[in-house]
């Protein structure tokens, strides 16, 4: 799962079924199938689209597509022969099993990189969505865990910056009191949203899934001492009870904790441009924008036995294999990675960040869902350009070491969510909770043999 709109319901403007017209026309149609489901979403990108149609001439049908059903969808429609010529919004663990699948013209996809020129994408959006030299996908965009604080909290007791272990865990003991907790960290064990946060702290501890030889390193020093971290910050400087997506939103937008971790999509919600997930803490009441105002965000964290990382989501457009309209594929990946860049970033770009280095105006482009305002008109510019500069730290387990598969049957499993869950319920001790994880991350290891 991918934390996008935790509080939207996701609509589907139209059921994707293994059925002839989702495959490319006869006519020179182009169907595109897009996991940016949402009603005014699959219409933003289907103006784009339109736009792309007149300066080319080749007509492109927006297809809205379930993230949850994607798997079986994809599967269906290529045991149908019904591929759609594009794939649009594709989360890692997606294009990874495309890839697996040889779903997937790679040859394509390098073609548009080295069209738009591949050092104008961040280097790790590109290591990431492909292997050993073979371009899977081409990347867009990205979605960046974050480590959101209270920057007047932190000024007045004189804290620096959480970006490190120490920092994070001197800054929850020091400002957690009855009133305030010092961090609200996710708990929850059948929840992605636990994994991601995690994730987020592990990365910059190297700590990792899995090594080269593919030996699953979950119990290995440096992630006990992530798992002991994450213990301490939830069981003495948290709040109680399970926390989930909502709840430490919740928490943090009441002012009741001076640090959070949580996705870049909370950018437009912490800024009170959306009606059902306004920030309720007293000083809001009088200035919506107060806790934006008074928000500080880190993008990597390091950890004593690692460097700065962070976990971030990357979106690709991919190009499938075997279709006899690849040329025209290629163009319109193009044309949305260029011209139609900034529109397309623009229907989210909260959550958005481009990972291209040519992109100049996503500070610009209006956020928000009820109330819509440039996220440059409610963030600083150290604030907007740390953001901007993010996928260059972003990082995710499994993928480096070619174990795209295992990353996605994780998810499915979430065996780190429940070795926390167990955790900060008492059940387990830190070096218990990292030893279940892996024992469990290798029982699901062997099932893919």
């Amino acid at each position: 799962m991918v934390v996008r709109r935790a509080a939207a319901a996701l609509l589907l403007l139209l059921a994707v079924s293994a059925c002839g017209d989702d495959s490319g026309d006869a006519d020179g149609r182009l169907t595109v199938w897009s996991l940016e489901n949402l009603t005014d979403r699959v219409q933003a990108t289907q103006r784009i689209a339109d736009e792309f149609t007149k300066s080319s001439g080749i007509p492109v049908k927006i297809v809205a597509t379930d993230e949850n059903q994607f798997s079986s969808l994809i599967t269906s429609a290529a045991a149908a022969g019904t591929l759609p010529d594009v794939v649009g919004a594709l989360p890692l663990a997606a294009v990874a099993q495309m890839a697996t699948n040889q779903l997937l013209d790679t040859a394509a996809a390098k073609a548009v990189v080295d069209q738009l020129g591949a050092d104008s994408f961040a280097a790790p959006a590109l290591a990431l969505t492909g292997q050993d030299g073979t371009q899977w996908a081409v990347p867009s965009d990205g979605w960046a865990q974050l480590l959101f604080y209270r920057k007047d909290l932190f000024q007045q007791a004189g804290l620096a910056e959480p970006a490190s272990y120490d920092a994070i865990r001197a800054a929850a003991q020091k400002l957690n009191s009855p009133d305030v907790a010092g961090i609200a960290l996710a708990t929850v064990g059948n929840d992605a949203f636990t994994q991601q946060t995690f994730e987020n702290f592990a990365l910059g501890n190297d700590c990792q899934l899995v090594d080269a030889a593919k030996t699953v390193l979950l119990d290995s020093p440096q992630c006990v001492e992530t798992f002991q971290l994450y213990n301490d910050l939830v069981t003495q400087w948290s709040v109680p009870g399970a926390q989930d997506v909502d709840t430490t939103r919740a928490t943090y937008f009441a002012g009741k904790a001076a640090m959070v971790v949580w996705s870049s999509f909370l950018l437009d919600e912490l800024a009170g441009l959306r009606n059902d997930a306004l920030p309720t803490c007293e000083q809001c009441k009088s200035d919506p924008a107060w806790l934006a105002k008074n928000t500080g965000v880190v993008t990597a964290i390091s950890g004593p036995q690692g460097k700065p990382a962070q976990f971030g989501e990357i979106t690709s457009w991919a190009i499938t294999a075997g279709g006899a309209q690849s040329e025209a594929a290629g163009k319109f990946v193009t044309y949305m990675l260029n011209e139609g860049y900034g529109d397309w970033l623009g229907i989210a770009p909260e959550g958005k960040i481009p990972v291209r280095s040519t992109e100049t105006a996503w500070k610009s482009l209006p956020a928000g869902v009820d109330t819509k305002k440039p996220l440059a008109e409610i963030y600083p510019a150290d604030f907007l350009d740390a953001l901007q500069s993010s996928p260059d730290t972003f990082q995710r387990w499994g993928f480096p070491q070619k174990q795209g598969a295992l990353v996605g049957a994780t998810l499915g499993e979430l065996p780190v969510p429940k070795a926390i869950n167990g955790m900060t319920t008492g059940e387990l001790d830190p070096p218990a909770a990292a030893q279940r994880a892996a024992e469990d991350v290798e029982t699901i290891q062997k099932s893919l043999e």
